[in-house]
């Protein structure tokens, strides 16, 4: 294993959490490995394992990404593992403002409904 995709791994868990990491690992095929080498490398071990932004901050703008982008399937992960970057409810909320204003209403709104029952399920868990 290559030091980007060691590391991509380790910064994978401690946004995403264990139990994500192992869900996600364990659903991987010979199909798909390529494609989870190739995230783990450059989505995690080189983009969130930089540190000149904070993961915090990293978290909105993933989150606004994904929304305008239209993306929504990875919003309630990216919700969830603000419990482990410090990207708070007010924080994520801003970024969909921010969404709303420069990518459009229906696609903030739509982000805002998934972050909404996200954080119910967070809170029920708890």
């Amino acid at each position: 294993m290559n030091d980007r995709i060691a590391m991509g791994m380790k910064v994978r868990r401690e946004v995403l959490g264990d139990a994500h990491v192992n869900k996600a690992e364990a659903a991987k095929t010979p199909f798909d490995l390529p494609f989870q080498q190739m995230i783990t490398e450059t989505a995690w071990g080189n983009l969130w394992a930089d540190d000149t932004i904070s993961r915090r901050d990293r978290s909105m703008l993933t989150l606004a990404l994904l929304a305008a982008t239209g993306n929504f399937d990875e919003i309630p992960m990216h919700v969830r593992a603000t419990a482990n970057t410090g990207a708070t409810p007010d924080d994520v909320m801003q970024a969909f403002l921010h969404v709303a204003v420069y990518a459009g209403v229906p696609k903030a709104n739509h982000a805002i409904k998934l972050a909404k029952q996200t954080y119910a399920e967070m809170e029920a868990k708890s």
